[in-house]
């Protein structure tokens, strides 16, 4: 039994540090968009392809962009965080 806690447990906290990294990422997509980044640099092109599948999703359902600024990095983001709070601390608490 305690295989599965700490498998369990383990999981969890995989799951907190990459929802973690991913928000790094999108907040460092939203800092590229605004300066003139080159399209062609490596990084600039994981950032986008790493995070325009889920913020292209969110766009489709939410079409919220107000005078130009697009708000999905931020709906994202509170996905994280919800996730973050809730799934993290609850898979921990099966642990025990």
């Amino acid at each position: 039994m305690f295989v599965a806690q700490n498998f369990l447990m383990a999981f969890a906290q995989l799951l907190d540090f990459a929802l973690t990294a991913y928000m790094w990422i999108i907040i460092g997509r939203a800092v590229i968009s605004w300066v003139n980044a080159d399209p062609y640099n490596p990084i600039v092109r994981f950032l986008y392809e790493a995070t325009e599948p889920l913020l292209g999703r969110i766009r489709r359902v939410l079409p919220i962009s107000m005078g130009g600024i697009d708000f999905s990095p931020l709906i994202l983001i509170m996905a994280i965080m919800f996730l973050q709070s809730f799934l993290v601390p609850t898979l921990k608490q099966i642990a025990m």
